[in-house]
């Protein structure tokens, strides 16, 4: 009986530890410059990497620049589709380096109109368009470069990218079918 007054008072401390944490899932986040964005978010969006923008083509079969010469060697890609893939990725970084750092000062503007206590509703449906549409060209950016890239692989290598990425088995016939 009393292993069991202790195993109820347990779950007891247990659970109202998990609703008191549960209640403050955003706390220490007011101490970010930007609320909005973790500082590895800023670092990813000023630097041009993916975040997870472009899932929509890696994870159906078209490979990006960065992944595909990351793999170059176990891709047995050809001279001249490093120096084509190459030419993606830069001209991939180019564009979307600097609508990482217009996003990352439109979260900075709208982060400062709530911290300033200046926002209307005005100006923030205007923010949040700006912001939206940044988004939406950095989100495009990304997926273009995945689909010229697909474009410069063979099957072969297509299906190499996809079992080294962890997407499929070797070997596996039902893996890549797609039906038109």
């Amino acid at each position: 009986m009393r292993h069991l007054l202790l195993l109820a008072a347990a779950l007891v401390v247990t659970s109202n530890t998990a609703i008191a944490q549960s209640g403050q899932p955003y706390a220490g986040l007011e101490q970010r410059p930007i609320k909005a964005l973790s500082h590895q978010q800023v670092d990813d969006l000023q630097t041009g990497r993916g975040m997870g923008l472009a899932l929509a083509a890696e994870l159906n079969g078209y490979p990006g620049p960065s992944h595909v010469l990351e793999l170059g060697d176990r891709l047995d890609l050809t001279r001249d589709q490093r120096i084509q893939i190459q030419r993606l990725f830069d001209a991939m970084k180019q564009e979307t380096v600097p609508l990482g750092n217009k996003l990352v000062e439109q979260e900075r503007e709208l982060d400062h109109l709530f911290s300033a206590r200046v926002v209307t509703s005005e100006s923030l449906k205007t923010t949040i368009v700006a912001i939206s549409e940044t988004q939406a060209q950095l989100r495009e950016s990304h997926l273009k470069y995945h689909l010229s890239t697909a474009a410069l692989l063979d099957q072969t290598q297509m299906q190499r990218y996809a079992e080294l990425r962890g997407y499929q088995r070797p070997d596996s016939s039902e893996g890549h079918k797609h039906h038109h």
